[in-house]
């Protein structure tokens, strides 16, 4: 494969990562981008991660996410609260994970601790043309 075919798929996959995933969604969050890459076969896709760093107390605002994506989320340090929608809430802790199925309603996501940080890695599998990997309920009344 010649370097100019790859070009374009890995930098639709580096928009959508900072346009879709870069900020904080809530009062004590952190996400930052860690990766993106297309999935070379499965073509339209791509292989987005980021890491959502939790203040102690800290938590994110309600969101959807992308239509397309399909999430694996993963604990890597303290306990997280989490819950999507039409499922009972749950903590899961360092070395647990869950997944999110597509358009999933993420109505609790928060650190289980007023005194510890925590880390997630979210690892999502999502249409490369998906401009938006989380989408706060705020906006989304907004945008209807």
């Amino acid at each position: 494969m010649k370097p100019t075919h790859i070009l374009p798929p890995l930098l639709a996959a580096l928009a959508l990562t900072l346009a879709g995933a870069g900020g904080a969604y809530g009062s004590g969050d952190t996400v930052r981008p860690d990766f993106a890459h297309p999935l070379p076969d499965i073509p339209g896709k791509s292989l987005v991660a980021v890491e959502v760093d939790y203040a102690p107390g800290g938590a994110s605002l309600p969101h959807h996410h992308a239509r397309s994506a399909f999430i694996y989320a993963y604990v890597v340090s303290g306990r997280i609260v989490s819950q999507v929608a039409g499922q009972p809430e749950r903590i899961y802790a360092a070395g647990e994970s869950w997944h999110e199925l597509p358009g999933a309603h993420h109505v609790v996501s928060r650190n289980a601790s007023d005194t510890e940080p925590a880390r997630l890695l979210a690892v999502f599998i999502v249409d490369t043309d998906d401009k938006n990997l989380t989408t706060l309920d705020e906006q989304k009344s907004r945008d209807e």
